[in-house]
């Protein structure tokens, strides 16, 4: 692991890494190119100012599962902090977090000085350099209300990291979820070409949320502010039952939080989690977030409150029979089933159709943003949806070895994903639907009330697609053969750079060896119907 303190170094490294990247893929002869991306060169960054606890960890172990070189950034940041604030005596622990990162598997750590990321030790209203002002409506509630100026700090240097680092993920925790949506929102408009991944709040054993500041904390004075998310939990647990208005929620986590004399409350507000609008009830999904103090230290908290039906994520390596099991398990508990894979043939069969070279990125990623694809539920367990495209119907078309042979090709393309992606969200909103895939728990649906990785031995998956082989009457394939086909496309897979195949950390494995479909589908309803009992 590489220590950079000044910009100079870290574009070395960079560079350098970039360049190992194509010489190992170029002399391990992977037959790699850039439109599959099989050899994963992902970067991921994980901003932070330092003290590294298991909230920060857990964003580091996100990174290091999807990408083949994680940054993280150390930078106490003088723009957030307001002249009152404690930028002076906010911990600054560089070596424990050095070691920290490199038992994590860090591969450097970038940790300039204020004069090196040319910002002077000053807060946003006293600096004289270049600022990124997020929108005015996100910024002047919630958090912003008392601490002006520290979100256009935190949005002007987190731009500069953005643009020094080129990280293809960065990775930042709900628990500012203010943040989050803020930096979201800034990608969005500045077309910067980095996906934010929010990840889970990683909370202590009492609920606490982990933060840089609960070191100011006693134990006592710890036990007292888990009472900020107890009343969240018991906010939630009354929209669970029904409640949907405003002012009762907050009300709830008021009256818990009263409980402990010594916790001051800042606010306790619900707003839309991507607009940070104020919402008088939740028609689809708010973020019932909290500020308090407790003495001199403040704390920050929040929850998401959907409503919506669940939705089942089921991920897994290719021929572990994710589709078939998807199917029954919708029809099972009457939910739509998501056919994603449906999506991409669709849009391969246009792009044929087209007579578009499979090469031609640009064209591809014109087509997949123009077109409009719909799919309609049937009663078919073997087609269960009609899928059209532009108007056509292509549920049949989609299916020819002429799509079948270049699928893979075309929704490893970045453009193509990230438009259909898009469209798979917008019909999860509601929920009530199953989807499968590579990504789906990790990437598509990270929120999925029910995640599944479902999987097989390499040895399992050859015997039942040779079996499959055998009743198409296709040419005879050795099961030796297959099984080397099939650990080469788990490696890809796992590897590539766009949507690795990953199983998602609160997703539970379905082993399915010596299983017929029917069992592996009672196994997740009966999964799924358990863990809707306990909400």
């Amino acid at each position: 692991m590489r220590l950079l303190t000044t910009v100079a170094a870290l574009r070395c490294y960079l560079t350098k890494r970039c360049s190992e990247n194509k010489l190992i893929a170029v002399t391990d002869d992977l037959r790699v190119d850039e439109m599959t991306g099989w050899y994963q060169t992902a970067v991921g960054l994980v901003p932070t100012m330092g003290n590294l606890h298991q909230g920060h960890l857990s964003l580091i172990q996100r990174a290091r599962q999807e990408n083949s070189t994680v940054i993280v950034s150390i930078f106490v940041n003088p723009l957030q902090f307001a002249p009152n604030e404690d930028y002076q005596r906010y911990p600054r622990t560089l070596e424990l977090d050095q070691q920290l990162c490199e038992q994590a598997g860090v591969d450097a750590i970038f940790a300039p000085t204020p004069e090196e990321m040319a910002v002077s030790q000053k807060s946003i209203t006293e600096s004289k350099a270049t600022q990124v002002i997020p929108p005015s409506a996100m910024i002047t509630g919630l958090c912003g209300r008392s601490r002006l100026g520290h979100f256009q700090g935190v949005a002007t240097i987190v731009t500069k990291l953005f643009n020094l680092v080129q990280p293809d993920r960065a990775y930042f925790g709900q628990k500012d979820g203010q943040q989050v949506a803020i930096i979201k929102r800034l990608v969005a408009d500045l077309n910067l070409p980095v996906e934010i991944v929010a990840c889970p709040i990683v909370r202590e054993a009492s609920g606490l949320a982990f933060s840089s500041r609960n070191q100011y904390l006693t134990v006592r004075a710890k036990e007292q502010a888990s009472v900020l998310y107890r009343g969240l939990r018991r906010a939630e647990a009354a929209f669970r039952s029904g409640d949907r208005n405003s002012n009762k929620l907050i009300a709830i986590v008021q009256q818990e939080v009263a409980m402990v004399s010594t916790v001051l409350v800042e606010y306790i507000e619900l707003v839309e989690p991507t607009t940070l609008m104020s919402l008088e009830k939740v028609e689809e999904e708010g973020m019932l977030a909290i500020a308090a103090r407790l003495g001199a230290t403040r704390l920050i908290d929040n929850i998401i409150l959907r409503d919506r039906q669940p939705i089942i994520a089921i991920d897994g390596p290719a021929g572990a029979g994710k589709s078939t099991v998807a199917r029954q398990v919708a029809a099972s508990l009457s939910l739509v089933y998501l056919d994603t894979g449906a999506m991409y043939r669709a849009v391969t069969w246009l792009v044929l159709q087209k007579g578009i070279a499979i090469d031609d990125q640009c064209a591809i990623a014109e087509l997949t943003n123009q077109c409009k694809i719909e799919l309609t539920p049937t009663q078919d367990l073997q087609s269960s949806v009609r899928v059209w495209i532009d108007g056509t119907d292509v549920t049949q078309a989609i299916r020819t070895i002429e799509v079948t042979s270049l699928v893979s090709a075309i929704a490893a393309q970045s453009a193509v994903r990230q438009a259909l992606v898009k469209q798979q969200q917008n019909w999860g909103k509601r929920g009530g639907l199953v989807a499968e895939g590579r990504d789906i728990g990790t990437h598509v649906f990270p929120d999925a009330e029910v995640k599944i990785f479902l999987t097989a031995s390499v040895s399992e998956r050859a015997r039942r697609r040779q079996q499959d082989f055998n009743k198409q009457g296709q040419p005879q394939v050795s099961l030796e053969q297959l099984e080397r086909d099939i650990a080469e496309r788990d490696w890809k897979d796992s590897t590539r750079k766009i949507s690795p195949l990953q199983k998602a950390a609160d997703a539970i494995e379905v082993q399915t060896d010596g299983l017929d479909v029917s069992e592996v589908t009672a196994q997740i309803v009966n999964y799924y119907r358990e863990r809707l009992s306990q909400w």
